[in-house]
């Protein structure tokens, strides 16, 4: 059985249990080390209990390096009761950096894959930081064999022209994980009644959304709801939960789990709010957002930005909504006028998309594993995986 070492910035992240979810499905042993933002370590992530490599704070870089140089000092002493792993990946840069470590500490033999689904914002700076950074990347990546990420932008904005990484990469897109557990989608229409409910799920970080919505929800005086349900960064908001309580027509309703509660909230919505100013121009218009992919699945018209890697992705499929201007007004012009037959037909043209587009099943797990597989054995490189986009 494979034995895969999986190095995690955060053990907290939903995206991490799903991660582990899926390499469990597909037939491979994890262990999981990794970073937390809690005071108090996890018990366990989809059943397995991790290695603790210390608590870091979100959004702190210089802290988060001090940190990450602590635990490569002591990862020797935390890994050392392991079994040498098949494999390693390493999700985002600064666990790219451990990885090197932990595959010097190995013997060298195990092969590293670089697991990233964000472009952060320091990356991307043109100043000496910035550059520092890329050209740590990109010594970094050399020792990788494999690049996974979510969206084709990633690659055509950012690692190709930027020459961050020049080997073989998966597109492994945020689906829905569906392994048989799952409520099946709703196959009934829902019927657009008052109030309109727009859900804004998932990882709340977006002033800008906040405030948007909140001067829509206002000037709508009750026609449209605006249900926020996730894990705000309460690094971005002065008081997320005060602001939110403040603003009419605006709900907090707490975390949830996925995949098990998407059915049951997204079945409370009429739209998906697919939209994040938080990196606006860089990766906020690049990335293909997980509650894209959620609301989708479960029959819900989703809200994107015109010129984001989103709305391009609804304008191929004929579905969704763009908004043509981040401002309330542009918004009001997009959704007052629809009415019930409208919606009914926005609804059909998502409905009508395969599930596939929406979710990854037991197949999509053995296929991730085998393209890994594939590097522990040193065969021939496979191709990409063929996910439309």
């Amino acid at each position: 059985m494979l034995h895969i070492l999986y190095l995690v910035h955060d053990l907290s992240d939903p995206a991490v249990r799903r991660r582990m979810m899926m390499l469990a499905a597909g037939g491979v042993r994890v262990t999981l080390a990794g970073f937390r933002r809690t005071e108090i370590p996890a018990d366990s992530v989809a059943g397995v209990v991790p290695i603790d490599l210390g608590m870091t704070a979100d959004g702190k870089f210089l802290a988060r390096a001090a940190t990450l140089a602590a635990a490569a000092v002591r990862l020797r002493s935390k890994l050392g009761r392991m079994d040498a792993p098949d494999l390693i990946i390493g999700r985002n840069l600064e666990m790219l950096a451990l990885a090197s470590r932990a595959q010097a500490l190995f013997g060298g033999a195990a092969p590293i894959v670089y697991e990233c689904l964000d472009i952060h914002r320091l990356l991307l700076r043109g100043d000496a930081l910035g550059r520092g950074m890329r050209a740590a990347e990109r010594a970094l990546a050399r020792k990788a064999g494999l690049l996974i990420t979510s969206s084709p932008a990633f690659v055509r904005q950012y690692f190709t022209p930027r020459g961050q990484f020049d080997g073989p990469v998966m597109l492994l897109e945020n689906k829905v994980l569906a392994l048989g557990t799952l409520p099946a989608a709703p196959k009934t229409e829902r019927v657009l009644s008052t109030p309109i409910r727009i859900g804004w799920f998932g990882a709340l970080r977006c002033r800008r959304s906040l405030a948007l919505l909140s001067a829509f929800a206002r000037r709508q005086e009750g026609r449209f709801e605006v249900v926020l349900r996730g894990r705000p960064a309460h690094t971005e908001f002065v008081d997320f939960e005060k602001d939110v309580a403040a603003a009419p027509h605006l709900s907090f309703e707490g975390p949830y789990r996925n995949p098990e509660d998407l059915a049951a909230i997204y079945g409370d919505v009429h739209f998906t709010w697919a939209i994040d100013f938080f990196e606006a121009g860089q990766n906020s218009d690049w990335l293909l957002p997980n509650r894209l992919y959620e609301g989708c699945r479960h029959g819900v018209v989703p809200i994107a930005m015109a010129g984001t890697e989103t709305a391009r992705f609804l304008s191929v499929r004929g579905i969704g909504l763009i908004l043509p201007q981040p401002t309330p007004e542009a918004l009001e012009g997009l959704l007052a006028p629809i009415d019930g037959p409208a919606y009914a037909a926005a609804r059909t043209a998502v409905a009508a998309e395969p599930d596939r587009a929406w979710i990854a099943d037991e197949a999509d797990c053995r296929a991730l594993v085998e393209r890994l597989q594939a590097l522990v054995h040193r065969a021939p490189a496979l191709p990409a995986l063929e996910i439309a986009a």
